[in-house]
């Protein structure tokens, strides 16, 4: 059990890196295609990777704080953080902690490894089915990304086993996380204008592309990334080692 203490410093230094990793991934890399859904790519390491050591709270906790953060200092809308981007960040997060050590002979790898690759699968076919609504560039991004999504899950499940529980966790949370970003963007634009006027009353493809969107950017870096460093916080910190891989 993580002391109460140490759950509270470690979600404000997720919160904190979070946001500035955020805010440095919006500066460099921007993709209007997906309007105000931002935080590409990178940035979810560092809560997928509190989530796992400190547990769902502190990863949940921390990314919905780190967003809230970020939105403000990008956009300002509150409202749009607080009903969409923050209750994504956090089941995504809180997800990820609570399932991620997993027993890695668990007879849920095998189902986990067929439904993230069948979700994956839906998504890269997301791109022929709406293809019109695709840049040539966003396009190209959302097939690779869903390709090396699929190639680093069987990978994860199948050659470096200890981090089975790590990959099915971060396939469930990331596509919970995504729905609500795609359903909760869409919602919210049936109602008030996007920031950046990125339009209004959207029709419900936007929802789907924006699901899409955001599952493909950020899998590939978790389950990537993630591990790796992970596996060098229990070496140079061993303490941190409970029921880990």
């Amino acid at each position: 059990m993580v002391p109460r203490s140490l759950q509270v410093s470690m979600a404000a230094l997720n919160a904190a890196m979070y946001a500035v990793l955020g805010y440095m991934t919006f500066l460099g890399i921007f993709a209007p295609i997906v309007g105000v859904v931002r935080f590409w790519g990178i940035a979810v390491v560092v809560p997928a990777v509190f989530a796992f050591l400190f547990g769902g709270l502190v990863g949940g906790v921390g990314a919905a704080l780190g967003i809230f953060i970020s939105d403000m200092v990008i956009h300002g809308n509150a409202l749009l953080s607080l009903t969409v981007g923050v209750p994504a960040n956090f089941v995504m997060f809180y997800i990820i902690g609570s399932l991620g050590k997993v027993g890695k002979r668990s007879a849920a790898m095998n189902v986990g490894l067929a439904s993230g690759c069948l979700i994956i699968a839906i998504i890269f076919l997301t791109r022929w089915v709406m293809g019109a609504e695709f840049t040539q560039e966003a396009a190209a991004i959302l097939v690779g990304f869903t390709l090396a999504s699929i190639a680093l899950t069987i990978v994860l499940v199948r050659l470096w086993t200890e981090w089975g529980g790590f990959a099915l966790a971060s396939i469930i949370g990331n596509a919970a996380g995504s729905g609500i970003v795609g359903l909760g963007v869409w919602a919210f634009s049936q109602f008030f204008i996007l920031p950046l006027n990125y339009g209004h009353q959207l029709p419900f493809t936007a929802a789907m592309i924006w699901f899409a969107w955001t599952f493909t950017n950020q899998m590939p870096f978790l389950l990537a990334f993630a591990p790796p460093i992970l596996k060098a916080c229990y070496r140079a910190f061993p303490s941190l080692v409970q029921k880990s891989p």
